[in-house]
């Protein structure tokens, strides 16, 4: 990775409707434009992901979601209103963000959920995006999410019983939906031993379906400070219980619409959270992308898959 670097401008973006986008931007002020999109959805941006890119040649721009990270109001908040915080509220931030950078086209990387947030806004906007790489492509399906919380269980069954028991009786006959809501409604409690609880456990799974990967960080759910990961999983449950306010399919239906850009999909085949099979799909009806599988990575990464990224990035710099 490049040495650490610290941004050259930042800012607080209003979006009009009482939400204030954290933005910041790195590296080379005339180099190649690029949009680090996050994943969670709710995790916040990383620092660390501005050593993805060489600073020489690229102009790096990283923003926090809506309610997490640096963003504001935050959603640790009970609070803290979520109405106004759908994929297509995230879509329009981008855009307005794109427009106040002065950019004109920019490169999307994104991961896990920001893979289905970066191919949402290339959709939307296809005209104002140079090139995408995803990683850990994920299309946020309600197939995929039934997976994630339930299908995946027959790994971990003692672990997901748990999970399910996380909720109150009443709401653990239902379908995966209706357990998400149980979850969505247990972040909004005004109790905070409530929604303490209700984050541990939610996070206790997401690291369960991790713990079998060969490589890559142990429990990355959990590990985080407080406030961070009571928005993390106040926001996931809120996009995961709704389907992310997506048309079933809808990404791969539409990626007509990506025809002339250039993609990379690095995917690892050891992924349980979200299967191969995606990444697989995507590129069949993408035919200027290229899927590089590898074999020794799951959800959370590899050596291997970190320098596929950096080949990756490497090889747009000079477009």
């Amino acid at each position: 990775m490049f040495p650490p670097i610290e941004p050259y401008d930042h800012g607080m973006l209003d979006t009009g409707d009482g939400n204030l986008i954290y933005w910041e931007v790195c590296g080379n002020p005339d180099g190649k434009p690029a949009l680090v999109v996050h994943g969670g959805p709710g995790s916040g941006c990383s620092t660390s992901v501005r050593k993805t890119f060489d600073p020489e040649r690229y102009r790096i721009v990283l923003f926090d979601q809506r309610n997490c990270g640096r963003s504001r109001p935050h959603a640790s908040d009970p609070a803290t209103d979520l109405s106004t915080n759908t994929t297509h509220h995230l879509i329009a931030d981008m855009e307005q963000l794109r427009e106040h950078l002065g950019i004109d086209k920019w490169l999307l990387y994104g991961g896990s959920w920001g893979s289905t947030l970066t191919l949402a806004y290339a959709e939307a906007h296809p005209e104002r995006v140079s090139e995408i790489i995803l990683v850990a492509v994920t299309n946020t399906r309600r197939s995929e999410i039934d997976w994630l919380y339930r299908g995946v269980g027959r790994f971990f069954p003692e672990e997901w019983e748990r999970f399910r028991d996380g909720v109150p009786e009443a709401d653990r006959d239902g379908d995966t939906f209706s357990l998400l809501a149980a979850y969505s409604r247990l972040m909004s409690d005004p109790d905070p031993a409530v929604r303490a609880k209700a984050a541990h456990d939610w996070t206790a799974w997401e690291d369960a379906v991790i713990s079998a990967e060969p490589n890559g960080k142990r429990n990355v759910y959990s590990d985080r400070p407080s406030d961070a990961l009571l928005a993390f999983v106040r926001i996931c449950a809120h996009y995961f219980s709704n389907a992310a306010w997506l048309e079933e399919g809808v990404l791969l239906r539409e990626a007509g619409r990506l025809a002339g850009i250039p993609g990379v999909l690095i995917h690892g085949r050891l992924d349980l959270s979200g299967p191969l099979d995606t990444a697989w799909e995507l590129a069949k009806v993408w035919p200027d992308a290229k899927l590089v599988v590898v074999d020794d990575s799951g959800h959370t990464g590899s050596e291997t898959l970190k320098n596929e990224l950096f080949a990756a990035v490497d090889g747009f710099a000079g477009r």
